[in-house]
């Protein structure tokens, strides 16, 4: 226990799912980092994605070590899937086998209860919180069970945070005529504009579903639970975290951009799944560009855009006469034609674009010199990734939270374009019937790569990356904050 040898004890319990077990592992990593014992909770069929990613030892400087694999341990717990109602072996978001059992694999979440009170009731060693993801409704009874705090972890910005706390509590979207009339949200600092189209189908549609009712559990929880943990940083979005801390009254702490704690490139480039390009030649192909003149395009784990749409994309990008890396999930076509390209596209794209069919070392390649700017769908993970490697950004949201990172983006830190989406989808296929055409594609992607405007939200991406790595560094805002909670959670032990 911590009162018998200092040291504190954090579990860390991540959604099934690459864009919520990523940051929270590389949070264990920084807890372990500041000698507190880490443990991560997580499925047998889960565990390689959480191993990879914290299995390289590293020690820089001497007595200020960054975290090591010896330092995080990890858990596991069986999810009796087919008791559930899901496919055997679906132990991951990702691996659905379509997005309409989103719902269903939310709900079946109820059945990991068991089981992990079984594990806090026989693990040797005591805990001393518990850091859950805001998808385990029921982890804030299941803690307070064994009498310890926890912390919500759900992977969005404060702005998005307060964002939908507005919308949803004073329902802006039911006093104006039309989806398309744009409304303000209230109680909420700055004057941030959205339409109904922008929010998800259960706010507009008023109906109750298993996603709502998960959601309802959740927000419930979270109200009940000790306080949240934000990947973010105090300088990036000040008015909002103060107005959450303030306004609703919960306790928060920002200790982020948690992406950091990743120094060396095979660190970065081992974050997640493993890569569909090696790093190497991934590298290589970065360093024969100059400075600033790739644009990186990646829409997360979840969009999946129809081949109508990629061709759209891949006839923008040519048109636009700028190099890329682009990120499709899409398998090679072993020689036979590919639809979702034009004829002959790879071959005139030689040596100027570069396409990652799969998973992408992501970070390693914003970090890289030679990118500069990025087209991202607004999953908090990505923006806060662009914004920590300093690039403008073309925001292209999709779903869940991310039209807000878009205002967020566009409006309020003035790094980013929008393509011009204007509706919100399930994910299912990204694109609906309005898909972005060639020449908008053009357009955003010249806006963004060269001109003096691009150069201003250049300059002020840069800013806000140098602010990011800064809130990291011994006296930074995120480290105090780090520190904060730490010292709050010590105060707690017996």
């Amino acid at each position: 226990m911590a009162s018998e040898n200092s040291q504190l004890h954090i579990l860390f319990f991540p959604f099934f799912a690459p864009g919520h077990m990523i940051p929270m592992t590389d949070m264990a990593k920084l807890f372990a980092a500041r000698g507190v014992k880490a443990t991560i909770v997580t499925t047998p069929l889960n565990v390689p994605f959480v191993s990879r990613t914290i299995e390289r030892i590293e020690t820089h400087g001497g007595a200020t070590a960054t975290a090591t694999a010896a330092k995080v341990d990890i858990q596991t717990i069986n999810f009796p899937v087919e008791k559930a109602g899901l496919p055997e072996g679906c132990e991951n978001f990702e691996l659905l086998p379509s997005r309409e059992m989103s719902s269903s694999f939310l709900k079946a979440l109820a059945v990991l209860q068991e089981p992990f009170e079984q594990l806090l009731h026989d693990i040797d060693y005591h805990a001393d919180c518990l850091v859950a993801d805001m998808f385990f409704t029921w982890a804030t009874d299941a803690a307070a069970k064994f009498g310890i705090p926890r912390l919500v972890f759900s992977g969005h910005s404060f702005f998005s945070t307060t964002a939908w706390e507005s919308v949803t509590r004073y329902e802006p979207h039911k006093k104006v005529l039309s989806d398309s009339e744009p409304f303000l949200i209230p109680n909420f600092p700055g004057e941030i504009k959205l339409t109904s189209m922008q929010l998800p189908s259960f706010i507009r549609e008023e109906v109750e579903t298993d996603m709502t009712n998960v959601l309802k559990e959740a927000a419930e929880a979270g109200m009940r639970s000790y306080g949240i943990v934000v990947n973010s940083f105090y300088e990036l979005e000040p008015a909002y975290a103060d107005h959450y801390r303030k306004v609703f009254g919960r306790k928060a702490w920002h200790i982020g951009p948690v992406s950091v704690c990743n120094k060396e490139a095979q660190d970065k480039a081992q974050r997640g799944k493993e890569s569909s390009v090696d790093e190497h030649e991934c590298l290589k192909w970065l360093n024969a560009k100059k400075p600033n003149s790739v644009v990186y395009i990646c829409f997360g784990s979840f969009a999946y855009f129809n081949d109508s749409q990629l061709m759209e994309i891949a006839r923008g990008l040519e048109a636009s006469g700028q190099q890329f890396i682009w990120v499709v999930r899409k398998e090679k076509n072993g020689g036979g034609k590919e639809e979702w390209l034009p004829q002959g596209f790879e071959k005139r794209m030689e040596g100027k674009g570069l396409i990652i069919r799969g998973w992408a070392p992501q970070v390693l390649i914003l970090d890289h010199e030679a990118v500069g700017g990025f087209v991202t769908h607004c999953g908090w993970n990505s923006t806060l990734e662009g914004v920590t490697a300093g690039v403008p950004m073309i925001t292209w949201p999709v779903f869940a939270e991310q039209f807000f990172n878009e205002k967020l983006v566009t409006q309020v830190l003035k790094i980013g374009v929008e393509v011009g989406v204007k509706r919100w989808l399930q994910g299912v296929d990204a694109v609906g019937e309005e898909s972005i055409k060639k020449e908008a594609i053009e357009k955003v992607v010249k806006r963004i790569m060269v001109g003096e405007e691009a150069e201003e939200m250049r300059s002020r991406a840069k800013a806000l990356g140098e602010m990011a790595r800064r809130a990291m560094e011994k006296e930074g805002s995120s480290y105090s904050d780090f520190n904060s909670l730490i010292g709050e959670l010590k105060s707690r032990c017996p």
